[in-house]
């Protein structure tokens, strides 16, 4: 299937002011030819980094979105969830996500709710595990380290193992996402992201020297590479490097950027998604 046939539906918030989430992923895939769709968990006046925003709670529409399609008779060929706003937005969302799964749908999922130890203003305790239900379907699971610890109940520190990173992994697994791939992670030496690949049941692990600054949206472009890279054949592994090295190169040349909170002008890279 050529990526203009591929319907890729994506599931996240979008931003009024700011280039995360839909804003940041739209321009990325449509760039890269996918017959693009989304359904907005939540319409937030700008990214939440800024000391104020407002957040616009979408769960009546996204049933009554739902129900529509439903009787419409659209399908999707691949589906992404990234922030989900409450737990009844995720009771649907993960329902949906199974019913798709059951009829061969591809599903790819971003645990959006952590990262550096804590989780995201604005964000619920309970949507830990409100959020297992949707990795439980997910063929692929892209969780930071801070995420991957609440989700198997590992204790956040620095300087970890292999084995322990492996051992996440393993337990990521068992809530039944098929592969997995981890950010962020503090290990012994360096940082690192590092993964399971089930199509071909490997681990992988690749190391990288940080850049000392902060953006919203790079996970949403790091996930947007992933998505497009494996739907394209290429393997998690491959996928992954792209995305740290493209992901590494935006960060480096807007490093100086005043306001970092607004996030990435992602639409002046797409070059680099080639």
């Amino acid at each position: 299937m050529s990526t203009q046939d591929t319907k890729v539906l994506l599931i996240n918030d979008i931003a009024g002011y700011g280039k995360v989430a839909l804003s940041a992923m739209l321009p990325i895939l449509s760039y890269k030819g996918f017959n693009l769709y989304n359904l907005p968990t939540a319409i937030v006046s700008n990214t939440l980094n800024y000391e104020k925003f407002r957040i616009e709670d979408t769960t009546e529409y996204i049933e009554e979105t739902l129900r529509i399609w439903k009787e419409l008779n659209f399908s999707f060929d691949v589906i992404s969830t990234g922030f989900i706003f409450t737990k009844k937005q995720m009771e649907i969302i993960s329902k949906f996500c199974e019913e798709q799964s059951k009829k061969g749908v591809f599903i790819f999922n971003d645990p959006i709710m952590a990262d550096n130890g804590e989780l995201y203003s604005g964000i619920s305790p309970d949507t830990v595990d409100y959020m297992k239900n949707i990795i439980s379907v997910s063929d692929v699971t892209m969780p930071n380290y801070t995420e991957s610890c609440l989700l198997t109940r590992t204790k956040y520190k620095e300087g970890i193992s292999t084995e322990e990173i492996n051992s996440i992994i393993n337990k990521i697994r068992e809530l039944g996402a098929k592969s997995v791939i981890i950010t962020s992670i503090p290990s012994v030496e360096t940082k690192m992201v590092a993964g399971f690949d089930s199509k071909i049941n490997e681990y992988f692990y690749l190391p990288y020297e940080e850049i000392p600054t902060y953006f919203p949206g790079t996970g949403d472009i790091f996930s947007s590479v992933i998505i497009s890279e494996t739907l394209e054949g290429k393997s998690l592994k491959s996928a992954t490097e792209k995305a740290m090295k493209i992901v590494k190169e935006i960060v480096f040349v807007n490093k100086d950027q005043e306001d970092k909170k607004k996030g990435i002008h992602i639409e002046k890279y797409l070059n680099l998604f080639d």
